[in-house]
């Protein structure tokens, strides 16, 4: 049984896949680290955030997040969270996701996890154990993908003035404002703001409003409070665009089921 322990110690364990479960307590930084396997991070309760220099990925409740391996990361857990991963070996089936990626849950994925951590570290490949492992590996390349990432760019300024929006959202901040802030003019701003992010500027901000949104509505703050306080004129104009990017209003977004300490990497 592997349970709260630090995945290093089980990097070299010879078996292609290796599931390790840690509970936090509210308010626990997980620092910037990196695993040589890549990491399939799901936790069954409260909301994740996952920051690498390419972006950042929002983990609501019963979604997990796929993190390749080598790619320096870290983790913002909002609330207490249970948390199970599985640290996969580089050739252990072909078709791993090669970037980071926020992914749906199943009821049979979501099983396997629970029950994965409880198998021994050296479970017998040939056995049960080891069928439920191999399962695990197949289900993960059919895993769907969830828009919830937020693309940083690399230009040095444009992900500076990125970062300070994402720290406090003013979604009414025009593109002439930004354009004023970075000392461009509007074609070359826009044009660059998409060749680094891949979105406009209406959209990424968009997005990064649902990111500051997505923890406060998981810790219980009203939708209209949230709304208000991100610039939406009323709580129905942000209840469409919730719908419209996540597929379902956030009333049934966080039901079950559905779709300042530091320590020690998960």
């Amino acid at each position: 049984m592997v349970r709260n322990a630090p995945p290093p110690e089980f990097e070299a364990t010879p078996r292609p896949v290796v599931a390790i479960g840690n509970d936090y307590p509210a308010n626990y930084a997980i620092l910037p680290h990196r695993h040589r396997r890549s990491q399939l991070l799901y936790g069954s309760n409260g909301v994740l955030l996952v920051r690498t220099e390419q972006g950042r990925w929002v983990v609501p409740p019963e979604r997990a997040v796929w993190i390749p391996g080598g790619i320096t990361h870290d983790v913002q857990p909002i609330g207490a969270v249970s948390m199970r991963s599985v640290y996969v070996e580089a050739d252990a089936v072909p078709g791993l996701p090669a970037e980071c990626r926020v992914v749906g849950v199943s009821p049979l994925m979501r099983s396997l996890l629970i029950e994965a951590v409880d198998l021994p570290v050296e479970y017998d490949l040939d056995g049960r154990d080891g069928l439920v492992m191999a399962l695990i590996l197949q289900e993960i390349a059919r895993m769907p993908v969830l828009p919830l990432n937020l693309p940083l760019p690399g230009h040095a300024a444009l992900a500076a003035r990125c970062r300070r929006f994402l720290e406090g959202p003013t979604p009414h901040d025009t593109i002439d404002d930004w354009c004023g802030a970075l000392g461009m003019s509007r074609r070359a701003f826009t044009r660059l703001f998409r060749q680094e992010t891949g979105l406009s500027l209406s959209a990424w901000r968009q997005q990064a409003c649902l990111f500051a949104a997505l923890p406060r509505l998981a810790a219980g703050e009203g939708v209209t409070t949230v709304a208000l306080d991100l610039g939406y004129d009323s709580a129905a104009a942000f209840t469409t665009m919730f719908k419209r990017l996540l597929g379902a209003p956030p009333s049934r977004y966080f039901a079950a089921g559905e779709g300042g300490t530091s320590g020690p990497s998960p």
